[in-house]
């Protein structure tokens, strides 16, 4: 039966795309824009910040290198106004995950029971509107000011995994996840790269200020084209071809959202969602490390210039795209052709994805001033990393699909607890910003990955769990 409303169902021949593989486009977008808010902070808080005044004795000192020469091209528009220490730089960089805690589970439960359009659109037109109001913020209220609105930022984010893990779990089957979910996510990377490149620049030829107005206005953007173009659920969208609804309908099934309850005790009681849980905090710790820790790595310690540091922390994330996507299409052939049962596919990519980036961040930390192999050596633990999005992050909806939101709410609500301690921990350890600190910051990364990775690799799994309700379409087994 066509539940599509009457006035859309004369358009699907309009379609150029299916619509699932549109709404991954937007998905991926999306947090494209999420991240390029979050991001940009860890940039501007270097040019934001007075710099730190090192003397010749110590630069002579394997423990910091020599300053880039480029520096001193760079405008006198962002010399540092605030002596903010290394340990309330910490505080700034993690207030966003106090925020985004705090609205991670009530978001994945709002798009579970009411569809996850209008949780998206809030989330990032809200996002948006926060950014382009912190040099407001600033100016007023100084690092307060700035903490205040950067914890505003974190609720506006909070729903957006949870929201687009329910979207794509009503729209995309399991067996085309590796490709169309992997490709979403990987917006992470490339929302990375286009912050790290743009901020580099940005911060190069004006004032602070114009990267943050400049990123914020994306929201706005993505919520006009989001409004027109998506809908929570297939039978819903107005210009879905009919090969396609019948298609969907028949590898999703028929969904009723809204009228069962969440089943709280068995999802709260789920050794493998304990199993995600851990996992999450583990990647968490040492990808929230990277994102908001790695430019100050590069500009206190291995001291490129604003521009250099844009481009070479880039690099490590535009490799993480290419294997995400890579390592999509893989997932989907191994699961396919049965060479590999989904649980174990979701478990090898979990391992590798942390033993390979905890392993090559310490290397990288004892490659001393050696420019070429330290962004060497971080772009390929990066790559490695690209394994997660089709390993662990989609085990959510394979556990369960009608209640994917609220999982991946509460496997990235507790993770972002390692986003909100990662950077004031990271500033307690590097008071001095030297190469030995943040040896042991990579050490300590290096042991948190590993754990987490032994134990999903026990106790995980990708099954479908008996809480899901039974619907057509989608076997009950992993």
């Amino acid at each position: 039966m066509d539940n599509r409303p009457e006035w859309g169902k004369g358009c699907s021949r309009g379609c150029l795309l299916p619509q699932r593989v549109v709404v991954a486009i937007m998905s991926f977008l999306a947090i494209i824009c999420a991240y390029t808010h979050r991001v940009s902070i860890s940039h501007v808080i270097t040019k934001l910040v007075v710099p730190i005044n090192r003397t010749n004795d110590e630069v002579d000192h394997e423990d910091v290198c020599p300053v880039d020469e480029d520096t001193s091209t760079e405008t006198p528009l962002n010399k540092g106004d605030y002596d903010w220490s290394e340990q309330m730089q910490g505080y700034i960089l993690g207030s966003f995950y106090l925020g985004y805690l705090i609205s991670q589970l009530p978001g994945g439960v709002l798009a579970d029971k009411y569809g996850a359009k209008w949780v998206l659109s809030a989330c990032l037109l809200l996002s948006g509107l926060c950014t382009m109001c912190l040099p407001l913020a600033i100016h007023v209220g100084e690092e307060w000011g700035l903490i205040v609105m950067r914890v505003f930022t974190g609720l506006a984010q909070g729903p957006l995994f949870p929201g687009l893990t329910a979207l794509l779990s009503s729209w995309v089957p399991s067996h085309e996840r590796g490709r169309l979910c992997a490709f979403a996510f990987s917006g992470v990377t490339i929302g990375t790269v286009v912050s790290n490149l743009s901020s580099g620049l940005m911060l190069h030829y004006y004032h602070w200020s114009v990267t943050f107005v400049v990123f914020g206005l994306t929201g706005p953007v993505w919520f006009i084209i989001f409004f027109f173009l998506c809908t929570s659920r297939p039978d819903q969208h107005p210009c879905i071809k009919p090969e396609e609804l019948s298609y969907l309908t028949e590898a999703l099934g028929e969904r009723s959202q809204g009228k069962s309850p969440l089943p709280w005790k068995e999802l709260l009681l789920s050794v493998p969602l304990l199993a995600l849980v851990i996992s999450q905090i583990g990647h968490d710790w040492g990808y929230y490390v990277m994102i908001t820790c790695l430019p100050k790595y590069i500009a206190n310690v291995i001291r490129f210039s604003i521009r250099s540091n844009g481009f070479v922390t880039a690099l490590p994330f535009l490799a993480m795209f290419i294997c995400t996507n890579l390592a999509g299409l893989l997932a989907d052939y191994i699961i396919k052709s049965g060479k590999m049962s989904i649980t174990n596919e979701r478990k090898l990519y979990t391992f590798i994805s942390a033993f390979g980036p905890g392993a090559f961040t310490v290397l990288a930390s004892y490659a001393g001033c050696n420019k070429i192999l330290v962004i060497g050596l971080f772009t390929f633990a990066m790559f490695l990393m690209g394994f997660y999005y089709s390993g662990q992050k989609l085990t959510p909806m394979d556990m369960s699909p009608s209640y994917a939101g609220t999982l991946m709410a509460i496997c990235n609500g507790l993770g972002s607890l390692a986003g909100l301690a990662s950077p004031p921990v990271v500033g307690y350890l590097t008071p001095n910003a030297t190469m030995n600190e943040w040896r042991v910051v990579f050490w300590l990364g290096f042991v948190i990955f590993i754990i987490s990775a032994i134990v999903f690799a026990v106790i995980g799994t990708a099954e479908v769990q008996p809480y899901d309700p039974a619907y057509t379409g989608e076997k009950k087994k992993g």
